[in-house]
């Protein structure tokens, strides 16, 4: 019987037959044939092994960091306190692993990788709210437009336009600007009780820590292995920490989020909410190719060869993040979505496909919602730092570095993070796929090889329609936004 035409059942073989633990998960990869968009069953379609464990911690504790970050940045200039903050993210949890993690990544679509939370966004919330925008009406709006991606095919089409050179840049600048913004935030933290020493001593010891993985071929260990090395670390010398979360279930009643006097206390959105949100909304979704393309190509950096069945598939995961935002949106929760980086990426450290970590996140989602304290250990800095640290910005950095060796990628990658840094990553990407898809910079022989479309109509239109967004509502620095009400 033939590999293509034997199911996963038939090729699958017990860890025992094979020489190392390695090799064995390396098999798996390489069997896996899930089925989109109907039922996929543990052990019958993909098995769930230990291992899973890592990118499942990894997930709860960037999903409890994310959404309470972009909630709490909502949250703020409305007035709202620090206990809706946490309200609203064990209710999001409960949404995310209930009706997405596990039915879409775990069961109907194993290809489509978990809907995550859309951090690059979280800088433009409080000009959303000042703007006149509302949780909802952003929601809305941004599960529509995805949807249209996704089924469109749109965001595979870009991702294809987007050379390695710019890729690569994108992801050296994406886990740069990652690194540094969590070592800000560490010392910021230990320097509130006079103790700025502490972070030193944290981070040096998950340097320590990361290349010692390194050596021993054990870097899918990092994120717990780290998170609670950072923990006793930072005990042991003395710092604060309490539980406050109590075990509870939040409110499940979406009446009471968009009430005019409960949740949000801002009702039901209507059409000024939807214009004033809008160009946020484009934004987010033009957001998602550049990111989904970056995890898709640590993945292939990551499994070994003739693994494509399992990569994560960039239109499904649109259509599946895009879902998961219009019907959390509706049921009165803050996030924003995206694809999960703090899963993906640490599944593919670990050398494990989607789904069976996606069973494992929703059980610990759940866990943490209701039970309520380990949503104060995962929020806690020298936790969520270093787990953030060395499960996505560092790996982010290194396949950022293997995709720019060549020289002329180079040229593309250095143009990205100069562009980037200027404006914004979004920005940076679409300025440079134009230039490189026109064979200014790059590989000439490439740009030859698109075709016009490829070349520089689609690369155009993109640039055109995002500078534009961008002009609106004042993303150019030192530059007036168009739309007086975005002007700030």
């Amino acid at each position: 019987m033939s590999q293509d035409s034997a199911s996963y059942k038939e090729l699958h073989k017990p860890s025992h037959s094979f020489k190392t633990r390695d090799d064995y998960l390396n098999h798996e990869l390489q069997i896996l044939s899930v089925k989109r968009w109907r039922p996929n069953l543990p052990f019958k379609d993909y098995r769930i092994e230990w291992e899973d464990l890592i990118p499942g911690m990894a997930a709860t504790i960037g999903k409890i960091v994310m959404v309470a970050a972009v909630v709490g940045a909502f949250a703020a200039p409305l007035g709202l306190s620090p206990e809706f903050v946490i309200e609203n993210v064990r209710y999001e949890l409960l949404i995310a692993a209930v009706l997405f993690v596990v039915l879409i990544s775990g069961f109907l679509n194993p290809s489509a990788n978990l809907a995550g939370t859309h951090g690059p966004l979280l800088p433009l919330v409080p000009l959303m709210v000042a703007s006149g925008g509302h949780p909802m009406a952003l929601g809305l709006l941004i599960g529509v437009l995805g949807f249209l991606l996704g089924i469109t095919k749109g965001g595979s089409l870009l991702a294809r336009l987007t050379s390695n050179g710019v890729c690569g840049g994108l992801l050296l600048y994406l886990g740069f600007i990652g690194i540094t913004g969590q070592v800000k935030k560490l010392f910021e933290w230990a320097e509130g009780f006079n103790m700025g020493y502490l972070a030193f001593v944290v981070l040096i010891a998950t340097i320590v820590m990361f290349a010692w993985l390194e050596h021993i071929k054990k870097r899918w260990l990092a994120i717990p292995l780290g998170a609670v090395m950072a923990a006793v670390i930072a005990l042991a010398i003395g710092a604060p920490f309490e539980f406050t979360t109590s075990p509870g279930m939040p409110n499940l009643n979406p009446a009471y989020w968009w009430g005019e006097n409960t949740g949000w206390q801002l009702g039901l959105p209507d059409w000024s909410h939807f214009v004033a949100v809008l160009p946020f909304a484009v934004l987010a979704v033009a957001m998602w190719s550049p990111d989904f393309l970056g995890q898709q190509v640590f993945q292939k950096l990551s499994y070994p060869k003739n693994s494509e069945n399992a990569y994560m598939n960039i239109d499904d995961t649109m259509i599946a993040a895009s879902s998961r935002q219009a019907i959390g949106s509706a049921l009165g929760g803050g996030n924003i979505a995206s694809s999960w980086g703090t899963y993906i990426i640490p599944a593919s450290i670990a050398r494990r496909p989607i789904p069976g970590g996606a069973i494992i996140t929703g059980l610990l989602c759940v866990i943490a919602a209701i039970w309520g304290y380990p949503m104060d250990l995962a929020i806690w800095p020298p936790v969520l730092c270093v787990a953030l640290i060395v499960g996505v910005f560092l790996p982010l950095m290194e396949a950022g570095m293997q995709m720019t060796r060549e020289g002329k990628t180079t040229q593309s990658a250095a143009l990205v993070v100069i562009s980037s840094v200027l404006v914004n990553p979004v920005f940076g990407w679409s300025f440079t796929m134009l230039l490189d898809n026109l064979g200014i910079v790059g590989c000439k022989e490439r740009a030859l090889d698109l075709g016009k479309a490829g070349r520089w109509l689609i690369p155009s239109i993109t640039f055109i329609v995002l500078c534009t967004v961008m002009a609106l509502i004042g993303m150019f620095p030192g530059v007036p936004a168009i739309m007086s009400s975005f002007r700030v």
